[in-house]
């Protein structure tokens, strides 16, 4: 049995006529009685009973054309939806994601506009830092991340710079009553701070204590946090202060300020990053919703 034999059949069902059929499908008539007698013969039933009159279905046939015709309609749901698949337009897109750089700029705009140009993709959105990121890309787990990258990638990854942020002192309001904010690093030489345990990002963390090493202060570490919005969660409440993203400044905390220092310079830069040989059409999808809106951010 082929679909040519379930297409037939209806068409006969429909139209209640073999030649009536023929001329929907734009074939012979012959051609569509030698397919529905395939069809019966496959089925070892009748599925309709001749007159003059033209075709009755047999109870047989009623049952059958309700299933044809179901799966007819699957076929051509199924070829809707594996076009819009291919075009990237439908199907999953997993994505990971520094929190902080989704609270303004350029990422929460690629987000909206991909979301516009694809709603029916599944679009997963996993907070994740830079690290974690990078290994789940290896692994497989993610499709793309948007991370700051230290140190060397895979050559089996892709790269595409989006934005450049810097780092800021963040520091408890608090401590501003009491005196000027610090124009250099060595103004908080005698400070707490607040840190991330060197394991959630080792490239960064060796990159940051050797910046401030450079300037005579090595961070005097009195608690640590994993993600910045931990870290600034202490900084409000006083614990000390921290060395943070600049992105930081799209939604900071009531509590805190954020001072740029004059001395103290780590560039961060904003990455889309995905394995070379992902085959998954919402990704291409998606890198062409990213190259459109850094084109337009220029």
């Amino acid at each position: 049995m082929e679909l040519r034999h379930l297409r037939y059949f209806v068409a006969a069902a429909e139209r209640g006529s073999v030649h009536e059929a023929a001329e929907q499908l734009h074939i012979s008539q012959p051609a569509v009685s030698r397919q529905i007698h395939d069809l019966e013969d496959d089925l070892g039933a009748t599925l309709f009973l001749r007159s003059t009159r033209g075709l009755e279905l047999t109870p047989v046939g009623e049952m059958f054309l309700s299933r044809a015709k179901r799966l007819l309609e699957d076929v051509e749901d199924a070829k809707v939806h594996a076009g819009r698949m291919a075009q990237g337009l439908s199907g999953r897109l997993s994505l990971g994601f520094v929190e902080n750089a989704t609270w303004g700029g350029l990422l929460p705009q690629i987000l909206m506009r991909f979301k516009l140009h694809a709603p029916d993709v599944d679009l997963e959105l996993l907070p994740l830092n830079s690290s974690d990121q990078i290994v789940q890309l290896e692994s497989g787990r993610l499709d793309g991340g948007f991370i700051y990258p230290f140190g060397d990638i895979a050559p089996c990854m892709e790269t595409l710079t989006l934005d450049t942020h810097d780092v800021v002192a963040a520091l408890p309001s608090a401590w501003l009553s009491e005196t000027a904010p610090p124009r250099k690093l060595k103004d908080l030489a005698n400070r707490d701070f607040i840190t991330f345990p060197r394991p959630v990002y080792p490239a960064y963390f060796d990159r940051l204590q050797s910046v401030c090493l450079s300037l005579g202060v090595p961070l005097h570490s009195t608690q640590t946090a994993e993600t910045e919005t931990a870290i600034l969660s202490l900084v409000s409440s006083g614990m000390g202060a921290a060395i943070v993203n600049s992105a930081n400044r799209f939604r900071p905390p009531s509590l805190v300020e954020l001072v740029e220092l004059e001395d103290l310079s780590i560039p961060l830069t904003l990455t889309f990053i995905h394995a070379a040989s992902n085959p998954n059409p919402a990704l291409r999808s998606f890198l062409a919703i990213i190259e459109a809106e850094c084109r337009a951010s220029l």
